[in-house]
């Protein structure tokens, strides 16, 4: 368990006293920090610059050729069944993940049936099966992928910060590199594998695979993203006396005595949780206005959190023939990326939502994607007829173009203590996880459950 993250559950410590705090975003981590910090008695505001919450996962409306008009995503998103914190999240806020998510079996499968299927069994027995009947693998792969396996779990899913995945796996035969590797690694870390953080890498293969029995089970939303969280959670609030000011674009903030105050109101404590960009962009300007002491820490911070790099994910939304009856074999399939084939997964949206007007919509996700969007969908609906068989009509493309940071080796990440009562959450703040939504949920749960003990001063 990595040192500061505070499982998600009601404060069951000696009572504290309860605080004014101000919650800066409501994307998935701010509205975690949200809920925690109502569930200990404080009273929360929540400002937000968009007209509604979510952040980098939220839903946007997407209108078919025939005038349907249905709620799509930002992005396709995948959740496992290791995010226990945003399953948790979900079930206070009154959001039934049952319903809410399809539940498959952790599959990369690609179009022509090759590749890997964990069966429902007990961890490690369901690892261990996947591999063996792994599709189109030789024997002598799919040995080495056990080993590999079996040596990372005799060093504690553990390696030096330096360590890349290309170093991880230096040992893996080519077909398992382009075949597991690169596809978990760039859906989990949004980062190439020469480049992505060996250690995180583990830590997600750690949780997913030997987290408990369902950790491995991926999720997909039959939702949009708004509807999976984030409304839900701000009518949570707002029943609980907590202020939700949408619209509302928080720039700066300033250190008066004993307080913080923002837009226009006084505060004990401060939790930002924006994207890094404008995190830095305000907490700078703060800084300039702030006494000496806050401002150190307020400008160290901001210099740590500068220096991250940030990645691309687009996802395209295309419809596919009427007469295609069965899109996909499977909900979702791994394709072969490559320079000119940049989505490394598809969706079928139908399969996924259980629809009863069939759309034939399909999200193709292209994750670390460069490049303008005409060329991004003419190289995505050429794959989809390569790969695919499949003539499909580009309808929306959605670039999230600082979706991530990147998660490289010996990354630097900025800390969750910013300066005395103001703290930081967000996927890109220090922990366990990449820039995942469980990453963000569980950044807003540390946070919110280490506003007590800080003070001005």
């Amino acid at each position: 368990m990595h040192a500061g993250y505070i499982p998600f559950r009601p404060m069951n410590t000696q009572p504290v006293p309860p605080l004014r705090i101000a919650i800066v975003g409501a994307g998935w981590a701010g509205l975690a920090a949200a809920v925690h910090a109502v569930q200990a008695g404080h009273a929360v505001t929540v400002f937000e610059a968009a007209p509604q919450p979510g952040g980098r996962a939220r839903g946007v409306p997407l209108t078919l050729p025939d005038g349907r008009e249905l709620m799509v995503d930002n992005g396709q998103h995948i959740l496992i069944g290791a995010y226990t914190e945003s399953l948790r999240l979900m079930r206070t806020v009154g959001v039934d993940p049952e319903s809410a998510l399809l539940r498959l079996p952790l599959t990369l499968r690609f179009a022509d049936g090759t590749g890997l299927r964990w069966p429902n069994a007990p961890e490690p027995l369901d690892a261990v099966a996947g591999i063996l009947c792994a599709r189109g693998w030789r024997w002598s792969e799919r040995l080495a992928l056990l080993r590999a396996a079996l040596g990372w779990r005799r060093a504690g899913f553990a390696c030096a910060s330096d360590v890349t995945v290309v170093g991880l796996c230096r040992a893996l035969p080519p077909r398992l590199m382009s075949e597991f590797v690169e596809p978990l690694c760039v859906a989990a870390l949004n980062t190439p594998v020469d480049q992505a953080s060996g250690q995180v890498f583990l830590r997600v293969l750690h949780d997913a695979l030997l987290g408990g029995r369902g950790h491995s089970r991926l999720l997909l939303p039959r939702v949009d993203l708004g509807t999976l969280l984030p409304q839900a959670a701000a009518r949570w609030l707002q029943q609980r006396g907590a202020v939700l000011r949408r619209g509302e674009r928080v720039d700066a903030l300033h250190a008066q005595g004993q307080q913080w105050h923002v837009g226009g109101q006084a505060f004990d404590r401060v939790i930002w949780a924006t994207s890094a960009p404008h995190a830095v962009q305000a907490l700078t300007q703060s800084a300039s206005e702030a006494p000496n002491n806050i401002a150190i820490g307020m400008r160290g911070w901001c210099a740590t959190t500068a220096r991250l790099a940030h990645r691309a994910i687009t996802t395209v939304y295309a419809q596919a023939p009427a007469s295609a009856a069965a899109l996909l074999p499977q909900p979702m399939l791994a394709l072969r990326s490559g320079p000119d084939a940049p989505a490394q997964f598809v969706f079928d949206r139908d399969a996924i939502t259980g629809t009863r007007e069939p759309t034939g919509l399909l999200a193709f996700v292209a994750s670390d994607s460069a490049g303008e969007r005409p060329t991004l969908q003419a190289a995505v609906v050429a794959q989809a007829g390569r790969e695919l068989g499949l003539a499909v009509q580009p309808l929306l493309t959605v670039t999230e173009r600082r979706a991530t940071f990147a998660c490289t080796a010996a990354l630097q990440r900025p800390p969750a203590f910013i300066a005395p009562g103001l703290l930081a959450c967000g996927d890109y703040v220090d922990g366990p996880y990449p820039a995942t939504l469980e990453g963000a949920v569980r950044s807003g749960i540390a946070a919110a459950a280490a506003i007590a003990p800080t003070a001005l001063g």
